[in-house]
């Protein structure tokens, strides 16, 4: 049963890898210790002036600077309940789907079986076959490459399949080509997450990963709230690779980004858009570039730019607009690991019509997604609790 619309335009944005403590359960998955946001606030570069007003320091087990008297927005922290801790499985659940079980990773490299399917639907060998850090595997096996043509794969600690290859052997519309034939290999047991085309140009030992990066993902194995929001004629718009990890479906419309200050651009630009639904964004390069190469200044100054982008965009909300910011796992980017860790994710709420108030440790992503529904006046069979309730007595819920 749908409610009365609180808002109009939802403004829900994804801080990739912001996590802001270890889970319960981060014993499980190897990252006892991990704590993102503590990691990145013991930098010089870290400001985060506009989210301490909003509340960030006044979370629950925010372990860093003190925060204000008075937060501006709802504040609250979520537990992923899906077990994994990709990007994938996280802005699922985000979406109001809880997946019982793990995607797929391959640390010793993947089955023959897989390999030379590959190798049949392509007609090109294979490097590598291992979990590798994504800059490095290029320097390593770059020259080969392009001796032999053969095609660069490798994972990591989430459930992707990587292809790199150099643009000019195999152009990017061509590796695009081989990732779909990947895409339908990797099926049954061997469903990964992603499917992810790596282009680089550039000659050794200073070869480069160019903006031409596309996913190929698993469908959702069930209803998200894009989906809900679609079939009742809402507005769906995806900034960044949520179109990519949501595979296309229940999305209106997707813009694609180049990191995070174009992200950042083409989001404010939707300001000026009368769109009537939810505008989902995914800002990458704090996972990407920086948690993954264990990178902590750099974190930390992506942060101060975010932070000071925020500043800016806070007074264009109009009325009846609610900004949600969160993440999908955390990236530590100052353990050993360079991999995801399984942390508490920050949740914040503002706008006009929503209280300061504190929202608890939701027990799920999921929580983001049903809250959204409500907020919009949608409803749909998603998991999830609503939090929008105790988000002000004006809402009327």
């Amino acid at each position: 049963m749908s409610m009365p619309p609180v808002c109009r335009r939802v403004f829900l944005i994804v801080l990739d890898s912001f996590g802001i403590g270890e889970l319960p359960d981060a014993a499980a998955y190897g990252d006892v210790g991990s704590n993102t946001l503590l990691s990145i606030s013991r930098s010089s570069a870290f400001r985060a002036d506009t989210l301490k007003k909003l509340g960030l320091f006044h979370i629950e087990g925010v372990a860093c600077p003190e925060g204000v008297p008075a937060p501006q927005a709802a504040f609250g922290r979520c537990m992923e309940r899906s077990r994994g801790k990709d990007t994938t499985i996280g802005h699922w659940e985000i979406g109001g789907l809880i997946s019982d079980e793990p995607l797929p990773t391959y640390p010793q490299g993947f089955p023959a079986e897989v390999l030379n399917a590959f190798t049949k639907a392509t007609g090109r060998g294979v490097l590598c076959n291992r979990p590798y850090s994504g800059t490095q595997v290029i320097l390593d096996y770059g020259r080969e490459h392009l001796e032999t043509g053969k095609l660069i794969v490798y994972t990591s600690a989430d459930s992707v399949f990587q292809i790199a290859a150099h643009e000019s052997l195999i152009p990017p519309e061509l590796l695009y080509d081989y990732c779909r034939s990947a895409r339908k290999i990797l099926t049954g047991p061997h469903a990964v997450g992603r499917v992810i085309a790596r282009p680089f140009t550039g000659a050794y030992p200073h070869f480069t990963r160019t903006s031409n990066r596309h996913d190929f993902s698993l469908e959702p194995p069930g209803v998200t709230m894009l989906d809900v929001l679609q079939e009742q004629g809402y507005d769906t718009v995806a900034v960044g690779k949520i179109n990519d990890i949501f595979a296309g479906r229940g999305i209106s419309r997707a813009i694609p980004t180049k990191g995070n200050a174009d992200g950042m651009e083409k989001t404010q630009a939707l300001m000026n858009e009368d769109f009537h639904g939810l505008c989902f964004v995914n800002l990458v390069d704090f996972d990407m570039l920086y948690g993954h190469r264990n990178d902590v200044e750099g974190y930390a100054a992506a942060t101060a730019a975010f932070d000071r982008w925020l500043a800016g965009f806070l007074p264009l909300l109009r009325a009846d607009d609610a900004l949600i910011l969160t993440a999908d796992h955390g990236c530590d980017p100052a353990t050993p690991s360079t991999d995801h860790s399984r942390e508490y994710t920050p949740l914040l709420v503002y706008g006009a019509k929503i209280a300061p108030v504190p929202l608890g440790t939701r027990e799920s992503f999921a929580d983001i997604g049903k809250t959204v529904l409500q907020l919009l006046g949608a409803d749909g069979p998603i998991a999830g609790e609503s939090f929008a309730g105790k988000l002000g007595k004006e809402m009327r819920l």
